[in-house]
């Protein structure tokens, strides 16, 4: 039997088939992702329409299905109070803009009137720019879409109230998002950029090269936006586990992701003095002992057993990594009376401080534990 050889039409074909099943997996993970907004937007708009037809008993509730979804677009991901302002905003441009296209009716400068007062009644009831803008949109959908007949009617407003209130019920009470998957989801980024920005230093610190110093300093600052996006979260996940029954048992674990936040953001900056320190040094060429190198790669070990903490509360292997890397940092500062080298320890050992409070850890306990950390207890 001869055996087939694998040319380059075949690699050709068998790199577009990969091609295809990677872009099938992708769209897969786009449906599964988007599978709890989707029956949210759906369960919401259906709800909405149904009070507003059979307990409000309006015949056409055009805006209550509209308002349901926009607001409930806000209340997965943001605060509770800007889909109220949105809602606000929608009930305020359709009443404005009822009673000024049955005053004056529709028009080209008739459309700018009514978008103009609607933003401004936006404003005058305290709402902020997107508060002003959703009005404008609403006055504009009155205005060319369903201008009212017969005099002024407010039923449109009321339905976008309906359809606002629905959102919040939907989100809060019928489906509520799970508080402790949107943290993680939000956590779990600035930790991985974490332990990339710490393996960089690492990587700079052995190497000598100033780029590679140049790189950690900016590995360092990719960190920044993930952590103000996991402050955001946080906020929205302790709304959502307060406001919903069903998720008020994720109380403690959503407290457990804001205290590590914001000792995280603590630890960020030391990191970054971490990386300068690094750097000077490089540029300097002043000798960096290699305990150092092997302290930096703990803090990354412990910057990557926080997910585990994070999880299921078991704080063990990343205060045992945090304890470590100040172990190595303290028998440096030991041996060595560099500049430099004290530099970097000294943030070595800020950081691991943070990251053991990130733990849970009092401030006393975790500065006590990093002073006293030797290697004797440690294998490097």
């Amino acid at each position: 039997m001869l055996e087939r050889r694998f040319g380059p039409r075949d690699e050709l074909l068998e790199q577009a088939a990969e091609a295809s099943r990677a872009g099938l997996r992708t769209r897969q993970t786009r449906i599964v992702t988007g599978a709890r907004p989707i029956l949210h937007s759906a369960v919401a708009a259906a709800l909405a329409w149904l009070v507003a037809t059979e307990l409000v008993g309006h015949e056409q509730p055009f805006f209550a299905p509209i308002a349901a979804v926009i607001a409930l677009g806000l209340t997965v991901g943001e605060r509770r109070r800007r889909a109220v302002e949105l809602t606000i905003g929608v009930a305020v441009g359709i009443g404005i803009a009822d009673a000024l296209v049955a005053a004056i009716g529709t028009g080209t400068w008739q459309i700018g009137i009514v978008v103009a007062l609607a933003m401004a009644g936006a404003a005058l009831v305290g709402g902020g720019p997107l508060l002003a803008s959703q009005a404008a949109a609403s006055a504009v959908l009155v205005a060319t879409l369903q201008p009212p007949d017969g005099g002024v009617d407010f039923t449109r407003a009321l339905d976008a109230l309906v359809g606002g209130v629905v959102a919040l019920v939907v989100s809060s009470l019928v489906l509520p998002v799970n508080p402790m998957r949107l943290v993680a989801e939000s956590a779990g980024p600035v930790l991985d950029r974490l332990v990339a920005a710490l393996g960089q230093i690492a990587t700079a610190l052995t190497t000598r090269r100033p780029d590679a110093a140049d790189a950690a300093l900016l590995a360092v600052a990719r960190v920044d936006g993930a952590h103000e996006h996991l402050l955001e979260t946080l906020e929205a996940a302790g709304e959502a586990a307060r406001l919903s029954p069903q998720r008020r048992g994720s109380l403690g674990g959503v407290d457990r992701y804001a205290v590590a936040a914001g000792e995280l953001g603590r630890a960020i900056e030391n990191i970054r003095a971490l990386a300068r320190g690094a750097m000077r040094a490089i540029n300097l060429d002043d000798s960096v002992p290699p305990e150092a190198v092997q302290a930096v790669q703990r803090l990354a070990a412990c910057a990557e057993a926080l997910k585990q903490y994070l999880d299921d509360g078991d704080a063990e292997p990343a205060r045992a990594e945090a304890v470590h890397a100040a172990a190595l940092a303290n028998a440096v500062l030991d041996a060595t009376g560099n500049l430099s080298a004290v530099h970097i320890v000294g943030q070595i050992r800020l950081a691991a401080v943070d990251l053991l409070r990130a733990t849970g850890l009092e401030r006393d306990r975790a500065q006590e534990a990093i002073r006293n950390a030797t290697l004797d207890h440690h294998a490097t």
